[in-house]
């Protein structure tokens, strides 16, 4: 299908070729269905079309499945004769198993090449989604970012944020008077959240060298593009920081991409598995920030392709921008499914031939409910479509295969090495140490100085006799003078008195009544 990205078979007897057009592929998409009803086999088969007609790809492999996709299918594998079958149902005349370009990464480096950025690029947003924080823990993570640039202090990796929160609760006075209160509750809070990002490995993914993103947008001299696999079975126990390195790779892709308008075909496409963990929970500033990526993004030659279990997971905005989509079975067990299956039923261009509702709720494993965008960019009609067979390995690699396409790479090395360069963490620690050092040489020069040095460097008239403050009441003691002779001298001086004479006249009075 020239043009095209062949899906499978459509029609009464699914003899009717469906295929995704290129000119519309960055207007976005959608595949959906319930779990086991083919939607990791549906992701496979449009990458291997899109890698086919020279488009880059992105994808996340959640449960492994994917990296199959570097291997041809075999003659050999149980489902072989299934597989011809359904080609020559579906008009498939070319079928043939063949092997795909593939680039493996893994955010832990242990089953791809490391894939990193740096705390800057990330920024206080997404960070802040990641954490969980607070608007007034947002707000201190903001102020941290803004001081970073104003004093030149790079924020690449984990340790240097938190040095610098540690700086911001020691200066937190003078930072109050021009950006308000920054509270030391609020600092500990993010540094317990850095810590838990800390143990679920998040600080492989922050430092240099970071991901450069022409090394995933790659076309080989054979013409075909390159599929990125992303290792996320292991990533998946984060889930947080799985949604959150996607979207921030999306936020980058549309920020450093230029204007393309429309492009014959799309110079990116990428596929957003397991997507409702993207807006489980998200601000609507986060969601907002999805949108407008989703809105504009396709100027920048890019599609976006959410994979998720029911539609309703995509928030209704978002939804509406995607244009071409594979609906797998949906399951209507609650009153709740229900709802949903007749929500996604209805945004569908309807066919006079079936019902689109019932179509959802009874298409088998490996057949969809389709649509795609047609001339002009309006919604194709619906249709019941039987999915071609992949021509690639279905399953995953084994570990020794993994390795040898991952020696093979063009990015074999590049990103191996951590390079720990001088940045926020270091300079805050060379003040510190020289701020140190300079106070013990203080002190030990104070501790050589003799008494009279010390009192004539705190600047007081030194002369040898304690001085006392002056009062009317009180008793000077010469140094000459004993305990006991200023002890008699006190006593007479108070005898001497009024108060004494009181004294003395009252016990002597006793003393005569008494006789």
């Amino acid at each position: 299908m020239d043009g095209k990205v062949f899906i499978g078979g459509g029609g009464q007897d699914y003899g009717d070729k469906q295929g995704l057009t290129l000119k519309y592929a960055n207007r976005h998409g959608l595949i959906a269905g319930a779990t086991g009803t083919g939607k990791t086999v549906t992701l496979q088969i449009l990458a291997e079309g899109f890698s086919k007609a020279g488009v880059p790809v992105f994808l996340s492999d959640v449960k492994g499945d994917l990296s199959g996709l570097a291997a041809a299918g075999s003659e050999t594998f149980k489902l072989h004769q299934a597989f011809t079958d359904r080609a020559t149902q579906i008009g498939f005349d070319n079928y043939a198993y063949e092997s795909f370009p593939v680039t493996f990464w893994d955010l832990f480096g242990d089953q791809g090449h490391p894939v990193r950025t740096t705390v800057s690029e990330m920024g206080p947003l997404l960070l802040a989604r990641l954490m969980e924080l607070t608007e007034a823990q947002e707000g201190v993570l903001n102020i941290a970012f803004r001081l970073a640039d104003q004093k030149g202090l790079p924020l690449l990796d984990l340790k240097d944020l938190q040095s610098l929160l540690v700086w911001l609760g020691e200066n937190r006075g003078e930072i109050a008077l021009r950006y308000g209160n920054v509270s030391v509750h609020s600092i500990g809070a993010i540094q317990r959240r850095l810590l838990v990002l800390e143990n679920q490995g998040a600080s492989k993914l922050f430092g240099e060298p970071a991901l450069d993103l022409m090394d995933i947008m790659h076309v080989g001299a054979d013409g075909r593009g390159q599929i990125n696999v992303l290792a996320a079975d292991k990533l998946m126990g984060a889930p947080r920081l799985y949604a959150t390195f996607l979207l921030w790779l999306l936020s980058e892709l549309f920020e450093e991409l230029p204007e393309v308008g429309d492009p014959d075909k799309p110079k990116l496409v990428f596929f957003f598995d397991e997507a409702h963990l993207l807006f489980d929970g998200a601000p609507k500033a986060l969601v907002d920030k999805v949108e407008q990526v989703a809105r504009l993004i396709r100027s920048k030659g890019v599609g976006v392709y959410f994979v998720t279990q029911n539609p309703d997971d995509i928030p209704e905005d978002i939804l509406g921008q995607l244009g071409n989509r594979v609906q797998h079975a949906l399951r209507a067990f609650t009153a709740r499914d229900r709802k949903a299956l007749k929500m996604a039923s209805e945004t569908y261009r309807p066919n006079p031939r079936f019902d689109t509702e019932a179509a959802i709720r009874e298409v088998g494993v490996g057949e969809a409910v389709t649509s795609m965008l047609m001339k002009k960019g309006v919604p194709g009609i619906v249709e019941r479509t039987l999915i071609r067979p992949p021509s690639s390995q279905l399953g995953p690699l084994d570990p020794s295969e993994r390795r040898a396409v991952m020696a093979a790479s063009p990015m074999a090395g590049k990103y191996d090495q951590l390079n720990d360069r001088r940045s926020a963490y270091e300079i805050l620690k060379e003040r510190a140490d020289s701020a140190a050092a300079a106070a013990q040489e203080a002190e030990a020069k104070e501790e050589e100085m003799s008494v009279a040095e010390r009192e004539f460097s705190a600047a007081r008239r030194y002369s040898g006799t304690r001085v006392r403050r002056s009062s009317s009441r009180t008793l000077r003691v010469r140094a000459d003078d004993t305990f006991g002779e200023a002890m008699t001298k006190m006593v007479v001086k108070e005898l001497s008195g009024t108060t004494g004479r009181r004294i003395v006249r009252g016990v002597l009075g006793g003393l005569f009544k008494g006789r």
